[in-house]
């Protein structure tokens, strides 16, 4: 696992060096087409608009936490003018194997929700940035996409493919009657920690997967060892600086989804 860990981490150097395309999406193996949809300014003066991506038959790109074996997506904004800020709302991801290892992403599209906030909610918004993603057939190749749009504040009418993925959201704790969440650590080897967790939830159907995300880039989170008793879910995880320093976990910034077959659930933080 360290060796797997230590070639991710050279990989992720090696694309943050690498120069951004611009060549357009359809000459990218694997994507078919990539749109940034325009989408609306909504009542509270922000915008709501989308990045859709169209995936060629049999590939796949990676969620936010892609697992061992993809490449997680990355976004630069720092072009854009009239924009404070940008966050991403997710779709309900699959879970896929590959070689006997987890990842975690969609396949055929995927619109990702983009919700921004400017300084004068008046005039229009230039969003102007790039997305580094991977996309995986039988070998994983990164893409870099350019985005150019110009989003006035007269559009208000919602994109209902927008709504869709907007929709198609993990249900929150509170949703989805989640009761307790429980955490311990111990001390690992060279520097890991162990993250033993409990989720006191409702089954979420089928076979259950749990991904767990530290809140810090720089630190590596194994694909968990969980089972199910009644109506606590438990697990077992490793986590590890990058580079291989000490680190401390907050608990609060610990995040868990809950992917199951009839639907997916996000958890915010834990108690001691």
């Amino acid at each position: 696992m360290k060796l797997i860990h230590a070639l991710r981490s050279a990989v992720a150097a090696a694309l943050a060096l690498a120069a951004p395309s611009l060549a357009p999406a359809s000459d990218l193996t694997g994507l078919s087409s990539a749109e940034l949809r325009p989408g609306w300014r909504m009542s509270d003066g922000s915008h709501m608009a989308a990045l859709h991506l169209v995936l060629e038959p049999g590939w796949k790109t990676y969620w936010r936490a892609p697992g061992d074996v993809g490449i997680p997506p990355q976004f630069d904004w720092e072009e854009s003018t009239n924009i404070t800020s940008i966050s991403t709302s997710w779709p309900t991801p699959e879970v896929f194997f590959e070689q006997g290892m987890r990842s975690v992403g969609y396949m055929q599209d995927v619109v990702i929700p983009l919700h921004m906030t400017s300084t004068d909610e008046s005039a229009e918004m230039h969003l102007s940035g790039q997305m580094l993603i991977g996309i995986c057939k039988d070998i994983c190749i990164p893409a870099h996409l350019s985005f150019d749009a110009v989003l006035p504040p007269s559009s208000k009418r919602p994109d209902p493919t927008i709504a869709a993925a907007l929709a198609d959201r993990p249900y929150s704790a509170q949703e989805a009657g989640v009761q307790n969440v429980t955490c311990r650590i111990d001390a690992g080897v060279d520097g890991e920690l162990i993250l033993h967790t409990e989720i006191t939830l409702p089954d979420a159907g089928g076979t259950e997967y749990l991904v767990v995300e530290a809140g810090n880039p720089l630190v590596w989170v194994a694909e968990p060892d969980s089972h199910r008793d009644g109506n606590t879910l438990h697990a077992t995880t490793r986590l590890m600086h990058v580079d291989g320093n000490s680190f401390a976990l907050d608990r609060s910034n610990l995040r868990f989804t809950v992917i199951g077959a009839s639907h997916a659930v996000d958890i915010r933080g834990c108690a001691n």
